[in-house]
């Protein structure tokens, strides 16, 4: 049987910053990372990478791996009652499509010594201090960074996330026309009242396409009673009319509740998606990935002896008053005035606009006097 200091289940950026962080803190540790997928391999998602995840590629020692993607700094939003803020972001995000992220990230952990194979896993068991995959590979740890459908949470017989709070969402890349709004690389989010919690994104990589998609809560989706693939790519449609897709994917959205209930087991750390670590505000999951999978590696090599315990009070320590501010905001947003006084609050304060990407793309908080400014013209706003 093989032996391992560290197995990582998944090569998405949850994994592979794992296994990087590993790597980076202990030069001679022995880490495998095992995906069912070779590389490069297409994965539905926004593409969207903020100031946050750029700063977790810095701390993982690869901070120019997408240093050749343009960088924009714009973003328009349209409310679900019309609100409109077109603003600048404090810092600029990067569009990098994940089949091009993932793959970059794989070659990295391999270029520090990471073992890479294509392997499903179907079995778990604990054994000496050890974790076995399927009678063959022994860990001191594993981390579990296998996806939203993960293979070994189930197996660790933690339960998926609830109905309630699972989104859904389709992804597809359009040609941008040639001049107008579209095509000067401004990011763009149309919000949908009808089946509120529901928006539209458009997000330009920088070479002539954008990525764009459609999303909402599952249980939004079974109400409208009509197969999720016709309203997903109807409402798609309907909200980007000048933006026709093409390789449409549809993916489930674990969103986060104010903090990840069960991390893990044992040895075994859950990370990314297969944590439940998505943002209920805007399904943004790749910082939350990275974070997540650098706390994960560092965990299980610096705390070699109790590594769920180190995880836990990393990740609390992280994010845990971000998850507690984006449960109560996602809340409040059940509400689309709320979100209308936000937005619109948003188009007088460039502070407010900017609270609003550092806690939707982020890991920030709202500071009291700011959110009285949003409930003040969320009150007004229902008077009227």
């Amino acid at each position: 049987m093989e032996l391992w200091d560290l197995a990582v289940v998944g090569g998405g950026p949850a994994g592979s910053a794992a296994a990087l962080r590993a790597r980076q803190l202990r030069p001679r540790a022995s880490v495998l990372l095992l995906d069912r997928s070779d590389f490069p391999r297409d994965k539905a998602c926004g593409d969207g990478i903020a100031a946050h995840g750029r700063d977790e590629l810095a701390l993982l020692g690869v901070p120019d791996l997408i240093a050749d993607y343009s960088p924009t700094d714009r973003l328009s939003v349209l409310s679900p009652g019309g609100e409109f803020v077109a603003a600048t972001a404090a810092r600029p995000n990067h569009v990098v499509p994940r089949k091009v992220f993932d793959a970059r990230l794989v070659e990295a952990a391999r270029d520090r010594g990471v073992e890479v194979r294509r392997h499903k896993v179907r079995r778990l068991a604990a054994a000496d201090g050890r974790v076995v995959i399927d009678g063959t590979v022994a860990a001191r740890a594993v981390v579990a960074a296998d996806g939203a459908t993960s293979t070994v949470r189930r197996l660790l017989g933690v339960p998926a996330p609830a109905e309630k709070h699972t989104a859904i969402a389709v992804r597809g890349y359009a040609d941008l026309p040639p001049g107008g709004e579209l095509a000067d690389g401004a990011q763009f989010i149309a919000m949908q009242k009808a089946g509120w919690p529901a928006y539209a994104w458009s997000f330009p990589i920088g070479d002539g396409r954008a990525n764009v998609g459609f999303g909402m809560l599952l249980p939004r989706l079974r109400a409208t009673g009509r197969p999720g693939r016709e309203v997903l790519h109807g409402r798609l449609a309907e909200l980007l009319p000048d933006l026709p897709a093409r390789d449409l994917l549809a993916h489930h959205l674990p969103l986060s509740p104010s903090r990840p209930a069960v991390p893990g087991r044992g040895r075994v750390l859950l990370a990314g998606d297969a944590a439940s670590l998505i943002n209920p505000l805007t399904g943004e999951g790749i910082y939350y990935a990275l974070a997540s999978g650098r706390l994960a590696g560092e965990a299980a090599v610096t705390a070699p002896q109790a590594p769920l315990r180190a995880y836990r009070l990393a990740l609390r320590a992280t994010l845990g008053r971000h998850l507690r501010t984006t449960d109560v905001l996602a809340r409040a947003a059940q509400s689309p005035r709320f979100i209308d006084a936000a937005i619109a609050t948003a188009a007088r304060r460039s502070d407010v606009f900017d609270l609003l990407v550092d806690v939707g793309l982020g890991s920030g908080t709202v500071p009291l006097p700011l959110a009285y400014a949003v409930v003040r013209a969320w009150v007004r706003g229902g008077r009227r």
